[in-house]
C-alpha cells in the first residue's frame, strides 16, 4: 500500500473539504446556519480560512437540534427519502442521538474500514466473527459489511451466549474477532473456563471503549489470545470509523486523514496545541455528505506523536488517553477511567471491577470493588492493588473484594463507574 506524504494529504483535504462545504451550503439547514454565522460562503472558504473561522460543533448543539426538530434534527443535506440507514449513539453521556446515512455515506464508512482491514492484512479468505448484539449503535456494523464487501466470510454473533459464540468461532475456524476490549477479555477467560480452544483467530479488532491502547489491558488480551495480534481502533456513531492500529505499532492510533480533517485543540482557548501536548480531538468528516459532522469537539483527549513515524497520517500517541467528560477530580487530583484500568489490568487474578463515586459536601471520593478469579479472594490482593493505585495516582483509594460472579459482565460499552 503506497503511502501519501503530508503535502498530498493536505491537498486532498483541501479538495474534499471544499466539496463538502459546497454540498451543504443552502441544503443542510444545521450547517448552513453555521456558515452564515461565520460570514462564510462555501466557494470562498479554503482550508486555512475554515480552520480559522468555521464554528465548532458540540454534542450539546446536536442534542438541541434534534430536540428542536425531532426525530432526526436538521443536520441532513438531502430529503428524508435519500436515507437508508439509521444508527443511534449509546446515550452514555446524555440523550442518545439518531444518525441517518445515505447509501453513499454508508459506503464511505465501509471504505474507511476496508483501509483498516488492509492495514492489518485482513482480506479475502478471512473469516470475521462479529461478537456484538447488532443493536442500533454504529458499533461494528460497518466493519461487518466492509469485510463482506472485501470478500471475507462474515459470521454474526448477535443473540448468542458467550459459550455459543466461542463454539461458533471454533466450529467455523474464525480468523478475525471484532468486539470491545471488555468482551474480548470475557471471551478469552470463558474459553479457559469452558476449555474451548479457538486457535485460528489471528486478529482481534477492538472498539467501543478504551482498552486496546492501554498497555496492561493489551498485555492481558495477548495472554488470552496468544495466536492473535490485538488491533485497536476508534470511531463514533456521529463521526464514523476514524482510526486504526498497525499490527507492529501498538503505541499509536492513526487517523485516516483522507477521510477526516483532524485538529487537536486546547480545551480552554480552542487553539491548536503544540505537537506532543494533550488536547481535545476535533474532527471533520470529508465524505459523509448526507449527515456530515464539521469541526466536532469529540471530547476525546489525545496527543500527537512527536518525531518521524512510518505512516504520514496523524499518529495519536497512546491512542485515546481519556475523555473530557469522564475525568473526576478527587482531592485535587485529575483521575481518568483509563488510569484506573491501567493499574487493575496488571492483576490477572482480578476478573472484573467497579468504581464507586460518592459526592459529599462538595467532595468527590472513589472506592474500588474487585472480583477475583475464585471467591472469596484474599485481603492481600486488595492491599496490593490499593498500594499500587496510591503510587500511580497519589491517592488513597479503598479497595474491597466481592465474591465471584457478583459484578456484571459487559458485551458492549462497559459501565464500571457508578455514581452514588
Amino acid at each position: 500500500m503506497r503511502l501519501p506524504d503530508r503535502a498530498a494529504i493536505t491537498a486532498h483535504q483541501e479538495t474534499y473539504l471544499r466539496a463538502l462545504l459546497v454540498a451543504i451550503d443552502g441544503r443542510n439547514p444545521f450547517y448552513t446556519a453555521k456558515l452564515r454565522q461565520a460570514g462564510l460562503t462555501a466557494r470562498a472558504c479554503d482550508r486555512a480560512t475554515f480552520l480559522e473561522r468555521f464554528p465548532f460543533t458540540t454534542k450539546t448543539d446536536l442534542v438541541a437540534d434534534q430536540l428542536a426538530s425531532p426525530p432526526f434534527g436538521s443536520n441532513l443535506t438531502f430529503p428524508h427519502e435519500r436515507y437508508v440507514r439509521m444508527c443511534q449513539t449509546s446515550g452514555s453521556t446524555g440523550m442518545p442521538l439518531r444518525w441517518l446515512d445515505t447509501s453513499e455515506s454508508w459506503s464511505w464508512m465501509l471504505d474507511n474500514w476496508a483501509h483498516f482491514f488492509q492495514a492489518a492484512e485482513v482480506g479475502p479468505g478471512d473469516r470475521v466473527f462479529a461478537a456484538f448484539s447488532f443493536g442500533p449503535f454504529l458499533g461494528f456494523w460497518t466493519a461487518f459489511e466492509a469485510a463482506a464487501r472485501m470478500g471475507c466470510l462474515v459470521i454474526p454473533g448477535g443473540g448468542l451466549s458467550t459459550r455459543a459464540r466461542l463454539e461458533a468461532m471454533r466450529d467455523t475456524s474464525a480468523t478475525v474477532l471484532c468486539c470491545t476490549p471488555t468482551y474480548a477479555i470475557r471471551l478469552g477467560e470463558a474459553a479457559l473456563e469452558e476449555r474451548i480452544t479457538v486457535g485460528t483467530v489471528r486478529r482481534v479488532f477492538l472498539g467501543g471503549e478504551p482498552g486496546g491502547s492501554i498497555p496492561a489491558t493489551r498485555a492481558r488480551l495477548e495472554r488470552l489470545w496468544p495466536t492473535a495480534a490485538i488491533i485497536d481502533h476508534h470511531g463514533m456513531t456521529e463521526v464514523g470509523p476514524v482510526s486504526w492500529q498497525y499490527v507492529d505499532q501498538p503505541r499509536a492510533l492513526y487517523v485516516l486523514e483522507s477521510a477526516y480533517l483532524a485538529e487537536i485543540v486546547d480545551q480552554r482557548t480552542l487553539r491548536a496545541v503544540e505537537p506532543g501536548q494533550i488536547g481535545e480531538l476535533v474532527l471533520t468528516n470529508l465524505g459523509r455528505l448526507g449527515s456530515p459532522i464539521i469541526r466536532y469537539r469529540t471530547g476525546d483527549l489525545v496527543r500527537s506523536m512527536v518525531g518521524p513515524t512510518p505512516d504520514p497520517n496523524l499518529a495519536l500517541d497512546g491512542g485515546i488517553l481519556g475523555r473530557v467528560d469522564d475525568m473526576v477530580i478527587v482531592r485535587g487530583i485529575n483521575v481518568y477511567p483509563s488510569a484506573i484500568e491501567a493499574v487493575v489490568r496488571r492483576y490477572p487474578d482480578i476478573v472484573e471491577y467497579r468504581v464507586d463515586l460518592t459526592f459529599e459536601r462538595g467532595m468527590t471520593e472513589l472506592a474500588l470493588a474487585i472480583e477475583p478469579v475464585a471467591a472469596p479472594g484474599t485481603p492481600q490482593l486488595a492491599e496490593c492493588l490499593a498500594a499500587e493505585l496510591r503510587t500511580a495516582l497519589s491517592l488513597r483509594i479503598p479497595v474491597s473484594v466481592v465474591p465471584a460472579g457478583t459484578l456484571p459482565r459487559f458485551e458492549m460499552k462497559s459501565q464500571r463507574w457508578v455514581r452514588h
